[in-house]
């Protein structure tokens, strides 16, 4: 299901999505905002798995004994990104 809805975009922002389109790269300005929000929600979306991993990191450090942080935190990140 498609919604229609109205946007303001910048000239800058508006020259350079007809750019796209022009190109051959999105078949609309339409396609070209629809990629942007998708792109959008999954760097939100990661970035939510990422804050939520970081906190079970920290809750499980509390609840045990003393290691040092920066070898945890980046095999965590590490791990993070090869998800991506």
């Amino acid at each position: 299901m498609t919604v229609k809805t109205s946007i303001s975009l910048t000239d800058e922002q508006e020259a350079y999505a007809r750019s796209l389109v022009e190109r051959g790269r999105y078949s609309s300005l339409s396609a070209v905002l629809q990629r942007g929000l998708d792109m959008l929600r999954r760097d939100d979306e990661v970035y939510a798995l990422k804050i939520q991993a970081l906190q079970t990191l920290i809750d499980q450090r509390r609840a045990g004994a003393f290691v040092p942080l920066e070898a945890e935190v980046n095999d965590f990140l590490a791990a993070v990104d090869s998800e991506d």
